[in-house]
């Protein structure tokens, strides 16, 4: 371990087991050395080593367990949070299997908070799906989405549990923008129980607007269990006009 280096030590030994995992030295399930091992081999106090094996276990990459050890953790899935992607693509793309529960699709009136997200006036017809994502059959995301019929009249007539919303609202109306909002929060009962998740687990939402042309095409929040899933993605600043984030 470099003494001199300008990260703390315990960021070094982060770094350490981090790039163990990452170079598939230490693959899922693997053990990693113990505390005492990893004292005498970096030359730390094991304050340090502490600090940057509990910092892992928050951050999910290792799990430790009681009077057997600390293992490198399955990573949890992500979604991207810069584009549009069918969540079945992503889930086949990883090896699982797709399903999901349309537990409402229908036509509503839109409320002028509602509206006025659309840019339509208070109490236009919307469409309005609810449809619960599983891997596995484990659910992984609700998502929530009002329709603007105007790009998409079809929407209310198809079979979600062939093609998903994304590839179908995708075929008929390709996007020209999106807006994406993501917050950490706890979700409405009925939300936790689609998701099988307790009144104790945060979850993340993702808000999405989009746009077909200058007309806002759907107004959606995707929520996900934040144990089971990550919301990331790679871009290039030049390609972008503004990143905001809040």
């Amino acid at each position: 371990m470099d003494q001199s280096a300008r990260q703390p030590l315990y960021r070094q030994v982060k770094e350490f087991i981090s790039d163990k995992i990452d170079s598939g030295e230490l693959a899922t399930g693997m053990r990693i050395p113990s505390e005492t091992e990893l004292v005498t081999t970096l030359n730390v106090s094991r304050m340090t080593v502490n600090r940057a094996l509990r910092e892992l276990s928050d951050e999910g990459r290792i799990r430790r367990v009681q009077g057997r050890g600390t293992f490198v953790a399955e990573r949890k899935p992500q979604s991207p949070l810069l584009e549009i992607r069918s969540i079945a693509e992503e889930i086949r793309a990883r090896g699982g299997r797709h399903s999901c529960t349309v537990h409402v699709l229908q036509e509503e009136k839109a409320s002028p908070q509602l509206a006025a997200a659309m840019q339509l006036a208070p109490y236009s017809t919307v469409y309005y799906s609810v449809i619960v994502h599983k891997d596995n059959d484990v659910p992984i995301q609700v998502g929530c989405r009002y329709i603007n019929p105007a790009v998409a009249p079809h929407y209310l007539e198809q079979d979600f549990t062939r093609c998903t919303a994304s590839e179908y609202l995708l075929s008929v109306a390709p996007v020209s923008s999106i807006e994406h909002v993501v917050e950490a929060l706890i979700p409405d009962r009925w939300i936790r129980d689609l998701l099988q998740v307790n009144s104790a687990e945060p979850c993340l939402a993702l808000h999405r607007k989009t746009w077909v042309g200058e007309q806002v095409a759907t107004f959606s929040t995707f929520y996900y269990p934040g144990s089971r899933y990550t919301l990331g993605g790679r871009f290039h600043p030049s390609s972008l006009t503004t990143i905001s984030l809040t």
